[in-house]
């Protein structure tokens, strides 16, 4: 299968950056020393990309998860965690202001459509942040799911590289470190609960049991262990005799230093425990209106308000629900009782689930793999750029798959050493359903997140801020976006598995209706699982699991619909505006190449693209 290679591989590219940088220190010409010390370097992209480099410098984390350093050579950063301290967090805005000044410092008349598009996003994401200030302890950095406590062993297995001695020795190190770090960590938990940020107590029940159950199972199934050991079984620079001396002191090491850690959290949260409560909307916070109205706009980068949002979601829950009985009554179900019955009809037929057993999860895994390298094969008529990164589909780690979502993906390192994962949550076998897998593929690997994440990452003569721009409502919208288009094409075409489709669009349909109900109508748990369970027929863990992501995550799950929505607008507005000009590909073209833009500079963008193709 021929690729159009319109971008250079991320290897190369951040081996220059890492190269350049060197260039930048070390060459002491006039030019370098300018464009890394002056305020204002002579070319914008050098302004964003030094501002950008500044930044993951101080992210020993960071700079792990790209990789770049590491193909010159250079691996300190690989034996120490990101400062956590409440002064480093209040030094971020400080940096906030300094370059919002830098990037104001060029006249758009000197810049050009790309450099001026490039500032508008930066002033965008600067804007948003430095807002949010007032609100920087509003959030529950200690939760059922993300958090240090299980950010970090997933980390270190999933991100921390063992080639050699030297990288057994780093992987020490931090976990050497980890104590520190919680420590820093429990700093800004305790001036939360000053402020009266409290998380709602069943957080804090799953949080110990999380905790707990880390520390409780033996060392040897440890995750820091055993991925360091089979790490090293695959280094071959690294002797079976070393390997065994690793182990050993990286046993003394979790025994000690990590689980002084986990229990130092452990004490603090049992006694946190009596100060919970059970409001679980963001309405019971001291500004809690205000910071779910801030969540909203930065979310879907739109005005849109709570109440806009309920309604829209309201009203799509009924037209999906329409398609969906339509089906259903197609395929022999019984819709006189209502969708909810009918759902769970659908739900109780076990010819629709796998083996519930190792060998059936490993299906699971292999047909998902099938699926993606069936659409990868069978969408060039609409797509010409393309990314060169390759994708694997992996199970979630087992010790955080319960509280877990569904899926996730993970984009792939820089530097080209490992792909794109799709993460698929084994837990509950009834949570897979086959006539939903095709959907969930779509929407994490091909053509959603992979497509839009790695190509972003590698278009060449972007600045780095673009191809990391965290707009949820378009990366998620295309993510959407990208499940009705795998229909479109006939890839969904037997009913059931466009039934998935609709099953998923509702799911997102329905995250309107409950994350404004529980933040801003005052909903209880309990009633925005009620509602999800009545109106999307998910099993009740998945239903469960997101309405608790939802508590912690206040709007992120409103931006899915609105992304979507606001992709096919445009995409139809530009088939009637241009006719028989329109090609799906040029439109794809626009979308995508230009990383991800808040939604209002994406139409400004589809709006550039129609004139273009008008004047021609």
């Amino acid at each position: 299968m021929d690729k159009i290679r319109t971008t250079i591989t991320m290897k190369r590219f951040f081996k220059w950056i890492g190269t350049g940088l060197l260039i930048i220190l070390l060459a002491g010409g006039a030019f370098a020393a300018h464009e890394w010390y002056a305020d204002k370097p002579f070319y914008f992209n050098n302004l964003l990309n030094r501002e950008m480099v500044k930044v993951a410098f101080d992210s020993p984390e960071t700079l792990t998860s790209l990789g770049f350093l590491e193909s010159v050579g250079i691996k300190g950063h690989n034996a120490e965690l990101d400062d956590a301290s409440i002064e480093k967090n209040a030094a971020l805005f400080d940096k906030a202001r300094h370059i919002r000044e830098r990037v104001l410092a060029y006249d758009d008349e000197d810049l050009n459509d790309d450099e001026q598009l490039s500032k508008e996003i930066t002033l965008y994401l600067l804007d948003y942040l430095i807002s949010n200030e007032p609100f920087q302890y509003h959030s529950y950095p200690v939760n059922q799911l993300f958090g240090v406590q299980n950010g970090f062993p997933s980390f270190m297995e999933g991100q921390h590289q063992i080639n050699d001695a030297a990288d057994v020795e780093n992987y020490l190190s931090r976990l050497r470190a980890v104590d520190e770090k919680f420590a820093q960590v429990l700093e800004g938990l305790k001036l939360r609960e000053e402020k009266g940020i409290i998380p709602p107590r069943f957080v804090i029940d799953r949080v110990l049991d999380e905790m707990n159950g880390f520390i409780s199972s033996p060392i040897e199934e440890n995750i820091l262990y055993s991925s360091l050991k089979e790490k090293m079984s695959k280094a071959e620079e690294i002797s079976a005799e070393q390997q065994d001396a690793f182990l050993a002191e990286a046993q003394t090491v979790i025994g000690d230093d990590v689980d002084r850690a986990y229990q130092l959290f452990i004490d603090y949260f049992t006694t946190l425990q009596a100060k919970a409560g059970n409001d679980h909307g963001y309405w019971h916070l001291p500004d809690g209106d205000k910071v779910y109205a801030n969540a909203l706009r930065f979310f879907t980068t739109t005005d849109m308000t709570a109440d806009e949002i309920h309604n829209l979601g309201l009203k799509e829950v009924a037209r999906i629900q329409g398609e969906m009985l339509t089906i259903l009554t197609g395929e022999g179900y019984d819709v006189t009782q209502g969708f909810s019955s009918a759902m769970d009809a659908l739900a109780a037929d076990p010819s629709h689930y796998y083996e519930d057993s190792d060998e059936g999860r490993e299906q699971i895994l292999k047909d998902y793999q099938t699926i993606l390298d069936e659409i990868d094969a069978g969408i060039s008529d609409v797509f010409r750029i393309r990314p060169e990164a390759g994708m694997e589909v992996v199970r979630i780690p087992e010790f955080k798959e319960k509280t877990a979502p569904g899926a996730y993906y993970q984009q792939p390192a820089i530097d080209g050493s490992r792909p794109g994962r799709f993460y698929a949550n084994l837990y509950d076998i009834k949570a897979t359903p086959k006539y939903s897998m095709r959907t969930l593929a779509y929407h994490e690997g091909i053509p959603g997140h992979h497509f839009q994440v790695a190509l972003a990452m590698e278009l060449e003569g972007m600045p780095f801020i673009r191809k990391m721009s965290p707009f949820t409502a378009y990366t998620e919208g295309w993510a959407l976006y990208s499940e009705y288009l795998a229909w479109e094409m006939g890839f969904q075409d037997k009913p059931l598995d466009n039934l998935g489709r609709l099953q998923a669009e509702l799911f997102r349909a329905v995250r309107l209706v409950v994350d404004t109900g529980i933040h801003d109508k005052r909903w209880t748990r309990e009633e925005a699982i009620d509602y999800m369970v009545r109106n999307t027929g998910m099993a009740l863990s998945d239903v469960t699991s997101e309405i608790e992501r939802y508590i912690v995550m206040p709007g992120q799950a409103t931006s899915y619909k609105v992304g979507m929505i606001k992709i096919l607008e445009i995409r139809e507005k530009a088939k009637q505006e241009l006719g028989d000009k329109f090609d799906l590909r040029d439109f794809h073209d626009v979308v995508l190449k230009n990383g991800a833009v808040p939604l209002a500079i994406l139409e400004e963008l589809v709006d550039e693209y129609i004139a273009e193709k008008q004047g021609a």
